[in-house]
């Protein structure tokens, strides 16, 4: 195991925000970070490597980031494998906790959800464990497809958990238990819906809580659906299919506005909630833009991704579907905003700086990632002006 440490002895000043919580892409898992006095260009050869860390293993999770540490998961041997850092990239402490998928693509990809005192993490063999965040002792543990005749997807579930108030929200995708609210202290089921009895399918739901019904979005094998959040209710459900039944995107919302993309050839749709939630209505679909696993980002009235099929860099106007520009300048790309810029992470293994323009692409800044393994699919994530890239074993910390 190597490990490379690029601390100066004078560090930028930087403000620290209380952190007690973090989660899957951002604060409201829209890919949006709240972070300001950030670079507008990088120089030529990239932002300053502050440190970076071999080791982890395979798998595909991002950095989860509160209170003065870092936690990240790898895979060693067939085990999942916690990683706990803090902010200068020295390990804290590692702990096994089970097997791992170790079929097609290997390694956990489900990022750790720190709340309230505790983590919560998910392996692709369908394990829910809960942490306390301080001693890293167990809590308590699910196994969801035996728990709730659940069953497994041909890639491994990579759902990362939803928190919202006491309840942590996870889909086994069984017939009959196929999404499930448990107390997030204890574990015990809070409620079960049948939903429409579809496997799981890669997605990381979302919560909408402005309306008189709030609700957990999410998709499934063949659907985007909705779920009473206090009841399991199933609210309604929308057809979205591909060959693969892969559906990673997590929905965006806005304004009654719900937004939802997957490759091979099904794109995007836009719903529209009506009677307060309860019911939808299809306001647009639009086939070739089609974000498969890098999500998508909306600013103002405006989409940006990057599709899966096409090569192409989007955007696409929020209220009508229609597409303002495409160009294949990036690639496929998971794709993060702060501070008024875009990061985008392409699977070509290029970080791309670049800024939002409805009427026009601008690439402003890139650099290689060179270290690291197998495919570049972690999402970025971005923590008092640094941005974390994982590559594989490789974990990376620039400043930004």
């Amino acid at each position: 195991m190597k490990k490379y440490l690029f601390l100066i002895a004078v560090f930028f000043p930087v403000v620290l925000h209380a952190q007690k919580e973090s989660q899957w892409r951002g604060e409201n898992r829209d890919g949006i970070y709240n972070e300001t006095g950030l670079l507008k260009k990088w120089a030529p050869d990239g932002p300053q490597l502050l440190w970076s860390y071999e080791g982890l293993g395979a798998g595909h999770t991002s950095a989860a980031i509160a209170n003065g540490k870092l936690y990240i998961t790898g895979l060693a041997d067939d085990h999942l494998v916690l990683f706990v850092f803090d902010l200068q990239g020295k390990v804290l402490t590692q702990k096994k906790l089970g097997k791992e998928w170790v079929k097609d693509y290997i390694g956990p990809r489900s990022t750790v959800c720190v709340n309230d005192g505790k983590l919560y993490i998910y392996s692709g063999l369908g394990s829910l464990q809960c942490l306390d965040e301080a001693t890293l002792n167990p809590v308590w543990s699910k196994e969801l497809f035996t728990d709730f005749d659940g069953a497994n997807i041909q890639w491994g579930v990579c759902e990362s958990p939803l928190i919202v108030g006491e309840k942590i929200f996870m889909t086994p995708g069984g017939a009959k238990n196929n999404m499930v609210a448990l107390n997030k202290n204890t574990g015990a089921l809070i409620w079960s819906s049948s939903g429409e009895g579809q496997p799981s399918a890669y997605c990381s739901p979302l919560f909408i809580g402005d309306r008189s019904v709030p609700m957990v979005v999410t998709s499934t094998a063949d659907c985007i659906i909705a779920f009473h959040a206090d009841t399991g209710e199933k609210l309604w459900s929308h057809p979205r299919t591909n060959r693969w039944k892969v559906h990673p995107n997590t929905p965006l919302y806005h304004n009654d506005m719900v937004f939802s993309s997957t490759g091979y050839g099904e794109g995007a749709v836009m719903l529209r909630l009506t009677n307060g939630g309860k019911s939808i209505e299809q306001v647009w679909k639009n086939a070739e833009f089609d974000t498969q696993l890098g999500g998508a980002v909306r600013i103002g009235n405006y989409i940006y991704a990057s599709g899966h099929n096409s090569n192409n860099w989007f955007c696409v106007d929020w209220n009508t579907g229609e597409i303002k520009y495409k160009v294949r300048d990036i690639g496929r790309s998971n794709i993060i905003l702060a501070d008024g810029m875009f990061y985008c992470y392409s699977e070509r293994g290029i970080v791309y700086l670049v800024k939002p323009n409805p009427d026009k692409f601008e690439l402003v800044s890139s650099f290689n990632v060179t270290l690291g393994t197998d495919q570049h699919w972690a999402h970025p994530v971005i923590h008092n002006g640094v941005l974390y890239i994982r590559h594989g074993d490789a974990l990376m910390a620039y400043q930004i």
